[in-house]
């Protein structure tokens, strides 16, 4: 398995499997081009099977931190370490950038995340909230 940091629309789009829904031009063009969010892709012979994004974040009073933000990894490869190989990745990354933590959020129904998230080294934090405000899409 390969991991490679992903800067260019064609290769998310060659990897649009892998997320929820078909990558956006506009989206995907931004999201590349701020140098602080990552997109990893591991390769196994040369298919994208499984991928993480990640969105550095500054806050006066704490520093910076990695938001581990919505892996993907194509049903025919779970369980064989696919979900982990990029989210290590995106843990050492977060390690070279001095990043004082990495967290992500996940949905209460979702076994596989929670179980990649705790064998590459996170712990649930205890009484977290979750609040969302949607807006409609344009």
């Amino acid at each position: 398995m390969e991991i490679r940091r992903i800067t260019q629309v064609e290769a998310v789009k060659a990897a649009g499997h892998l997320f929820d829904d078909p990558p956006r031009q506009g989206a995907t063009e931004s999201f590349l081009a701020d140098e602080r969010h990552p997109l990893l892709i591991a390769y196994v012979d040369s298919v994208p099977t499984g991928m993480v994004t990640g969105v550095e974040m500054v806050h006066p009073d704490k520093g910076t931190e990695m938001f581990l933000y919505e892996p993907g990894v194509d049903e025919s490869f779970r369980g064989r370490g696919v979900g982990r190989a990029p989210v290590s990745a995106l843990a050492d990354l977060a390690r070279e950038r001095d990043c004082y933590d990495m967290w992500a959020i996940t949905d209460e129904g979702d076994a596989a995340a929670p179980a990649t998230y705790g064998h590459t080294g996170g712990v649930p934090e205890e009484e977290q909230v979750v609040l969302v405000r949607t807006f409609e899409r344009t």
